[in-house]
């Protein structure tokens, strides 16, 4: 499960996105939250992995 966040952040010319996907732990079974700021264009392929 992924889900994308909606906030984009802005530090002087460059645009950032924030994006959070929820990651299911094997050992446990319990779902994280895993936070990453990066590029518009990177999102889709971060999300995919």
């Amino acid at each position: 499960m992924a889900k994308k966040s909606v906030a984009s952040l802005q530090t002087g010319s460059k645009r950032l996105t924030k994006a959070i996907k929820m990651v299911k732990s094997p050992k446990s079974g319990a779902y994280t939250f895993v936070e990453s700021i990066m590029t518009p264009e990177a999102v889709n392929d971060w999300l995919s992995k």
